[in-house]
């Protein structure tokens, strides 16, 4: 069963106090309590011009998945999205193929071409495989959870 989502990208400015107030509050639910990772997870990263907010929305609205674009030279020399997440109601749901396509389409649209480099968590490295996503990075701990970067080559 997939759930039918709406997928709405957002730059910082276009985000309204509540759509901000509910994606900081998810990512708190996601990140800081179930992953215990105690971090300051708004890094002023969010606010950057060309940061994109991309919300996945289900029939009532409610913001049920999410993930942050943000362009080259912000956290990596290349286009990185981080931060990404599926509420823990709608797990299992199959939202994250249809999320990561949505992204690399924004990504696309905004930045042609481009190369994307990620920093995922290892258990994740083959599935961003299918999206064309290769090591780029030895392993690595971050908040306790092992990591790697990966890269995908832009097709420009």
């Amino acid at each position: 069963m997939t759930a039918n989502v709406t997928w709405q990208a957002k730059a910082y400015a276009d985000l309204s106090l509540d759509e901000l107030y509910e994606l900081l509050r998810l990512r708190s639910q996601v990140f800081v309590i179930e992953q215990n990772c105690v971090y300051l997870d708004p890094d002023d990263k969010d606010r950057h011009p060309e940061a994109v907010h991309l919300c996945g929305r289900d029939a009532d609205g409610r913001l049920v998945a999410y993930l942050r674009i943000l362009p080259a030279g912000l956290s990596y020399p290349q286009v990185s999205f981080g931060r990404v997440l599926t509420a823990a109601s709608h797990r299992g749901l199959g939202l994250g193929g249809p999320m990561l396509e949505a992204a690399l389409i924004e990504i696309e649209r905004r930045w042609p071409g481009a190369d994307i480099q990620i920093g995922a968590q290892s258990h994740l490295q083959a599935y961003y495989g299918r999206y064309g996503f290769q090591p780029s990075s030895e392993p690595y701990v971050e908040d306790g959870i092992p990591h790697i970067d990966l890269l995908r080559r832009g097709r420009g």
